[in-house]
């Protein structure tokens, strides 16, 4: 809650008196408004905003290309093809980031 001064009309500072009891208070003259019984602060929950995936979710893989690259766990699972796709995710002066899904046991790895 936003207070002001009735006489100068600036903002009124919430502090602690000498006595340990809380006042509002003007900075440029003398006026001050003790709170006795008043609730001095307000505690709301917000709801947490819904993240967007930057990389399309589940439906960035459908409808994608397919290359013949390896596997990095080629070792266990011997695939030789994976789906890709690229996005700018950095400067327009680097490269493009390479996206990639193993065909055979769906790894994802990329490659800037």
């Amino acid at each position: 809650m936003l207070s002001f001064c009735p006489y100068c009309k600036n903002m009124l500072l919430v502090s602690k008196s000498d006595s340990g009891l809380y006042k509002m208070s003007c900075p440029s003259c003398p006026y001050e408004f003790p709170i006795e019984g008043i609730e001095i602060y307000d505690r709301q929950t917000l709801p947490r905003k819904q993240v967007d995936d930057a990389l399309g979710g589940e439906g960035a893989w459908d409808n994608v290309d397919q290359t013949a690259i390896q596997c990095p766990n080629h070792e266990t699972c011997g695939g030789e093809k994976a789906y890709f796709f690229q996005l700018q995710i950095r400067s327009a002066d680097e490269p493009m980031t390479t996206f990639y899904k193993c065909v055979t046991c769906g790894n994802k790895w990329r490659e800037n």
